[in-house]
Parts: C-alpha cells; structure tokens; sequence
C-alpha cells in the first residue's frame, strides 16, 4: 500500500512538473506572439508616419505650382511662380532602373546556379563571400568608380550599340556619349547583382534533395535537373529578388548623381549624355532649394515612396501566389 502511495504521488509529480513546463512554454509563446505582432505594428506606423509627413510638407507647394504635377517636364520651383512636374523625373527613374534589372538579373541567377550546384564546395563560400562583400560597398565607392573610370569606356559602347541597334528609339539618336541613362543602368546593375543573387542562392539552396536525385535517377543531365527541379521551385524567390532589386535601384542616390549628367526634357534616347531621376534630383537640388523648392523635392519623393512600395507589394504578391514553392 505503501509502495502504491509512493508510485501515486511520483507520477503526480511528474504530471505537475510538465503542466508547469507546459504553462511556461505558453507563456513564452505569448511574449513571442507579442513582440512579433507590436514589431509589425511598428514597421506600419513608422511608413504611415513617414507617408504623412511627405503628404503634409508636400500639400503647400503643389497648391503653389502653376505647371501639371504627374505631366509637365519643367522643374524649376525655386522661380516665381514655380513650376515643376515629374514627368523627366519618372522617365529617368523607371528606365534606368529597368535597364539596371535586366542586365543584373540573368547574370545574378547564373552566379547563384553556378555557386549551389557548379562550384566546388570550398570554392562556393569563398565566391558566396565575395558576392554579398559587393552589397557592403558604399554607393559612393561605385558612384565614382562609374565617374572615373567606367564612363570614359562607356562612350565606344555606346557607340557600337548605337550603330548595331539605332533602330530601336531607345538606342537611336545622333551623339552617344559616357554621362548617360545606359551608364547610369550599368552602375545600378553592379550595385543590385549581390541582392538578387544572394537571395537566389538562399532559394536554390532550399529545394528538396529528394527532387535533385529523382531527376538526375531518371537520366538527366545537371542543365535538365537544373531547369525541371530547380527553376520551377526557385521561381517565385528569383522574381521576388528582382523585383527587389528594382526597388534598390530606384532609391539609390548618389552613384547615379555621380555619373548622370542633368539635362532638361525627357530624351527617349538612352544613349545620349542627359537625364534625371527622382534621387538624384533631391540630391543634387536639396541644397540650393527655397522653400517652396524643397517642398517640390520632397513631393517628388512622395511619388518616388509610392512608386517604391507599389514595387515591393508586387514582388510580395508574386510570392504569395506560388506559396506551395516557397
């Protein structure tokens, strides 16, 4: 009877010792819930407070202005009475970032395939290193880099692309020079290949071994097992890294200030000297500015805040929709 007591209360220890254990384990997972839940609420109030700080400096000079905010290429809002649109400004912006992707993109992911599945292991982590070393220099190490010596080789390719492909607007035009929207891409597109490559590599480096080894089973060579098991799991992560990309391209300031001459109007031919985008503008113009002027600056980064988060829900809603790959 004795015995049976003690076994009795032993086992109602335990039973105590994991309700305790259970108890605290609920109470951690409502401290986590908690900090996770109030980190999201901070991030959103910090963009809505940033949202209504640009639309309350910006109110006040686009009642001022005289020209069409979205339409008009002048930008002159120190003059009276101002005048200023963002027409160039989109132009500039949305080019020479797109350029930027495209070029950046095909090249990131062959380094990221040829990293996960080509490369020795040893020689990966030292390539892997070397690839995310590029997102740690500063954009005024590559501003001048572009300025210095990328674009006095800048304007014999300009050349050659002008005369191979003048029949496209976009590469036509009558003087191809160094200080252009193309140079500018060139720079972006070196400064967002380690982003886009890095979270490609993350990507591959997630798919199943089960799905590698069934293909290569089946008889497939590494490109076959690369484009059947690889690709089609890691491309919901490879649009999502360039859209991305995109987005760091269109805020990056003072490399493209650096190297992209100021020219008013919009010049549909990127390869002629000329240009501006919303960064580069505030950054070059901020100092000089009245105070209508930096109102006008602070409106066009509104539009650029816009242009920036409309981007970013993009890529999250193309990653949302192939959630079974991710």
């Amino acid at each position: 009877m004795t015995t049976q007591t003690g076994v009795e209360s032993s086992v109602g220890a335990e039973h105590r010792a994991a309700g305790r254990r259970m108890s605290t384990g609920r109470a951690g997972d409502r401290v986590f819930a908690g900090a996770a839940r109030g980190s999201g609420i901070i991030v959103l109030a910090i963009m809505a407070a940033i949202a209504v700080f640009l639309i309350w400096k910006a109110i006040g000079p686009l009642r001022e202005n005289q020209a069409d905010f979205l339409t008009s290429q002048t930008w002159d809002p120190n003059a009276t009475p101002p005048r200023f649109g963002i027409a160039q400004l989109t132009f500039g912006t949305v080019v020479s970032s797109l350029l930027a992707m495209l070029m950046a993109t095909p090249v990131a992911i062959g380094i990221a395939l040829f990293i996960s599945y080509y490369s020795p292991r040893r020689l990966a982590a030292g390539l892997g290193y070397l690839v995310d070393l590029l997102a740690a220099v500063p954009s005024i190490v590559y501003g001048l880099w572009g300025l210095i010596f990328l674009s006095r080789h800048m304007e014999g390719i300009s050349s050659f692309l002008n005369g191979a492909l003048g029949w496209i607007p976009l590469f036509g035009g009558d003087s191809p020079g160094k200080n252009s929207i193309f140079t500018a891409s060139v720079v972006l597109a070196i400064m967002i290949l380690p982003i886009i490559s890095s979270i490609s590599r993350e990507v591959f480096l997630q798919v199943p071994q089960a799905h590698i080894e069934a293909s290569l089973a089946l008889g497939a060579t590494r490109w076959e097992m690369i484009r059947m098991s690889v690709l089609p799991y890691g491309r919901s992560g490879m649009i999502g890294a360039s859209m991305l990309g995109l987005g760091r391209a269109m805020g990056e300031t003072i490399a493209v200030a650096m190297v992209l001459t100021f020219v008013p109007g919009i010049n549909p031919h990127i390869l002629e000297d000329g240009g501006a985008t919303f960064a580069a503008n505030i950054a070059n113009s901020f100092a000089e500015a009245t105070r209508t002027g930096q109102g006008a600056l602070i409106a066009s980064g509104l539009v650029l805040f816009v242009i920036t988060l409309i981007v970013n829900m993009a890529a999250r809603a193309v990653v949302a929709r192939r959630r079974e790959f991710v």
